[in-house]
């Protein structure tokens, strides 16, 4: 009754809080925002990303999180704290089982980071597993059984592709490339082309609206603002989808390549299974339009995306959270 649990995708760009017959319970940026002045924090999570691109030079708003680690340790240990308090809601007097979802290329000094982060923002004890292993367990793939299954997992910092059979990762790749780099390539595509300057938050809308990993049938346009290099003035652009999926093609072509090695090192009768199968995308970077069908082209194997593809990993975390023995195989428990 007492025993508290929590299960938390800690994103680069979102994170996401999943509490056991609860279901999710908080998905907020992973943003922080701190004064200059006395390095107090002043908001976290949807506050804090309002702040971005906005704050004076006393304040800075940021990602304590890149390319899915942990950038700034003490930093992360107040957003955490933050998203746990919330997460319980009020005055609790028990501590809580946490268990945190990490990249699967990590090293063991990030993943220390990470367990003593989450045992210093208040949790009992720590437990880690592998984001493809959490985002098959939330899609609703059977890991357990002796049959191939491939995960694409593409999230806001990395992509992690792996092929997992007997509940174990047979093969894996974890590239740091996601929904942040693609944000990048807009902001830098805009400025060599365009001499357009423009922040985070509307490259993340660029992309959301017209971005599509393939060119489009019918063409999408969108306007924008932002400041022209030239004069420094504010200037509004009319963008095309097709200068979208241009801008990111470079970025693409890096996930498209970590997906072909995985499949070129697995066993021939898990890659006939993964074959037969198809791959599952999940992750909030594989809703961009048409990236299933470009890994599809690319490979030859088909791919899907899967159901409430973004929550994946959050909804495997708490899941193997709350069946900690029949998981345990899977995943690396400390502390």
């Amino acid at each position: 009754m007492f025993n508290k649990k929590i299960g938390i995708d800690l994103g680069t760009t979102y994170t996401l809080v999943y509490v056991p017959k609860k279901g999710i319970v908080l998905n907020e940026p992973s943003v922080v925002a701190i004064s200059m002045l006395d390095r107090q924090i002043l908001a976290v999570g949807n506050e804090a990303k309002e702040m971005l691109g906005r704050t004076p030079d006393s304040i800075v708003a940021y990602r304590p999180l890149k390319d899915g680690v942990i950038a700034d340790y003490k930093t992360t240990e107040v957003m955490l704290r933050y998203f746990i308090n919330k997460a319980l809601g009020g005055f609790h007097l028990f501590r809580p089982e946490v268990m945190v979802s990490v990249p699967a290329g990590i090293t063991s000094a990030e993943k220390r980071a990470v367990i003593d982060a989450v045992i210093t923002a208040g949790a009992k004890a720590a437990y880690i597993i592998k984001e493809p292993i959490a985002a098959a367990i939330g899609a609703n793939i059977p890991i357990g059984s002796a049959s191939g299954h491939m995960i694409v997992n593409i999230g806001g910092g990395t992509s992690e592709i792996a092929v997992i059979s007997l509940g174990g990762i047979v093969n894996s790749v974890s590239v740091r490339i996601g929904g942040n780099k693609l944000d990048q390539a807009i902001i830098n595509f805009l400025k060599k082309q365009h001499n357009l300057a423009v922040g985070e938050q509307t490259a993340e809308n660029i992309k959301i609206e017209i971005g599509s990993a393939m060119h489009l049938d019918e063409e999408l346009t969108m306007e924008i603002n932002g400041r022209d290099l030239v004069n420094g003035l504010p200037k509004t652009l009319d963008l095309s989808s097709r200068d979208v999926t241009s801008a990111i093609q470079s970025e693409l072509s890096g996930i498209v390549q970590a997906v072909k090695s995985v499949l070129q090192k697995t066993p021939p009768e898990l890659a006939a299974d993964v074959m037969e199968k198809g791959m599952i995308l999940s992750g909030g970077s594989s809703q961009l339009r048409n990236l299933d069908k470009l890994l599809h082209r690319a490979t030859g194997v088909p791919a899907y995306v899967a159901d409430d593809t973004q929550m994946c990993v959050v909804k495997g975390t708490g899941t193997t959270l709350d069946n900690l023995e029949l998981y345990r195989r899977s995943i690396l428990a400390t502390k």
